[in-house]
C-alpha cells in the first residue's frame, strides 16, 4: 500500500464514493474533490480523506485545486478523474439551456479539467519513482458511438480519450495513463421499472456492471507493470448486443 496520496475527484457519490471508502478501509490515503455538500462526506472525512471543495465549471477552482494539493501532496500514487457531469440537450437540466453553454460545460468537465489536473500535478506523480504512479479516466461507452440525446457529454468523453492516448505519450515511462469505459454501471433510485427492464436488455450479460466491478478494474490497472494509454471497456457485452 502507497503512502502516497490517490486524487479522486467527485467523491460524493456513486463510483468516487465507493473507491474512496474502499481505498481509505485498506488504510490508503485519499484526497477527494466534491462539487456539493453531502452526509457521505462527513463518513470519508472520518476515515481520513482530506476533502477539497472544486466546481470544474467555476474559473478558478482547478487552479486553487492544483496548488493545494501540491502543497500537501509533493508526491501523488494516483489521480482518478471521475468527477462528471450529464445534461442532455433537451431534456432534464440542460432544458432551455443554450447549446453553446452546454457544449462548453461538458468540455470544461471531463476534458479541460482533466488536461490542466494532469499537467499541473505531473510532478507529483512523478516524485513516486521509482514506484508507479497513474492517471485513471473514467471515461464512457458512447465515447465511441455517440449520443442522439447527449450531444455535447459523448463528444466530451471522446475528447478524454484522446487525452487519455496523449498523456499516455507525454507522461512516459514514470507515469501509466489509461480510461475505463463504462456502460451501466449502477440505477439510479428513481429509475423506473421500464427503463430498467430496455437499459439491461441491451447488453449481453443483462445486468448493472456494478461498484465492484469498477472498483477491481481500477486495481487492475494501479497494479498493472505494462498497460498504458489504452480505453478499457466495460459494458457487459453491449458492442455485441
Amino acid at each position: 500500500m502507497s503512502r502516497s496520496p490517490i486524487l479522486i475527484t467527485g467523491v460524493g457519490k456513486r463510483v468516487g464514493l465507493h473507491l474512496a471508502r474502499t481505498f481509505l478501509g485498506r488504510g490508503q490515503p485519499v484526497i477527494g474533490t466534491f462539487r456539493s455538500q453531502r452526509d457521505s462526506l462527513d463518513e470519508i472525512k472520518a476515515q481520513g480523506a482530506q476533502l477539497i471543495p472544486c466546481d470544474f465549471a467555476r474559473d478558478g477552482d482547478v487552479a486553487a485545486l492544483i496548488d493545494t494539493v501540491r502543497k500537501t501532496a509533493p508526491r501523488l500514487r494516483a489521480i482518478i478523474h471521475n468527477a462528471s457531469d450529464w445534461l442532455a440537450e433537451h431534456s432534464g437540466e440542460g432544458a432551455g439551456m443554450p447549446a453553446r453553454e452546454i457544449f462548453e460545460r461538458m468540455m470544461r468537465v471531463h476534458a479541460g479539467a482533466p488536461y490542466e489536473i494532469n499537467l499541473g500535478l505531473a510532478d507529483c506523480l512523478r516524485a513516486q519513482a521509482p514506484d508507479p504512479a497513474d492517471i485513471i479516466h473514467i471515461g464512457d461507452y458512447v465515447s465511441t458511438r455517440g449520443s442522439r440525446k447527449h450531444i455535447a457529454y459523448a463528444a466530451s468523453k471522446a475528447a478524454q480519450d484522446n487525452l487519455t492516448r496523449s498523456f499516455a505519450a507525454l507522461l512516459a515511462p514514470q507515469v501509466k495513463v489509461n480510461s475505463i469505459a463504462p456502460a451501466l454501471i449502477l440505477f439510479n433510485e428513481g429509475d423506473s421499472e421500464d427503463y430498467r427492464r430496455k437499459a439491461l436488455a441491451k447488453s449481453l450479460l443483462a445486468r448493472e456492471g456494478g461498484l465492484d466491478e469498477l472498483q477491481h478494474q481500477v486495481e487492475y490497472l494501479l497494479n498493472s507493470q505494462y498497460v498504458t494509454g489504452r480505453i478499457i471497456h466495460m459494458d457487459g457485452g453491449r458492442h455485441l448486443a
